[in-house]
């Protein structure tokens, strides 16, 4: 049993809660700067100089891409005004479950607003092949680092700390901590 896992075990269901809402606060910050930044350009690029130079078909992705992006930004702040509304509740496990469907539908709401942002100023700069070829790739790329890594490696075990657990069970001191 790893390290972490040892003292977790000791965990009441109540810090369990904490724990897991604080998890999910630092992730939804990084997500959040991320999707506001985009959204924001978003919001920009019709005011542009060479906005009136798109095509129909580009003002169509355009939609898209900013749909998507208002979607995602609405998805990853959502959890914030579920809790100012349910703050002292007692209800943190019911906050943590909505927080969770939130992050990972404004995630999916983000991947599109990606490629679509992508597909779309590739369209715009060079060709639509190439903005096929690109917001596939990219769509790709995103997909193996958000769903396909985390879903096959899901019970990873981490090399080092096994190592360590079984030294400490050998009574031997493990690396980086002091016996005793």
């Amino acid at each position: 049993m790893t390290a972490e896992k040892r003292h977790l075990s000791h965990e009441d269901e109540k810090h369990r809660w904490d724990r897991n809402f604080d998890d999910l606060l630092q992730e939804l910050r990084v997500a959040q700067t991320g999707i506001q930044i985009l959204f924001a350009f978003l919001l920009t690029l019709p005011f542009s100089n060479g906005f009136p130079k798109t095509t129909p078909f580009q003002q169509d992705i355009y939609i898209v891409a900013l749909l998507a992006a208002a979607a995602s930004t609405a998805m990853i702040i959502a959890p914030v005004a579920f809790h100012r509304a349910l703050f002292r509740q007692g209800r943190k496990p019911e906050l943590v479950r909505y927080a969770h469907r939130m992050a990972t539908g404004g995630l999916a709401f983000l991947l599109v607003a990606m490629v679509t942002s992508v597909f779309l100023i590739v369209d715009f700069l060079l060709s639509r092949p190439m903005a096929v070829v690109l917001g596939a790739a990219t769509a790709l790329f995103f997909l193996i680092f958000w769903a396909g890594i985390p879903w096959f490696r899901h019970n990873w075990i981490d090399e080092d700390a096994a190592e360590e657990d079984e030294q400490a069970s050998d009574g031997e001191p493990a690396r980086g901590r002091p016996h005793g």
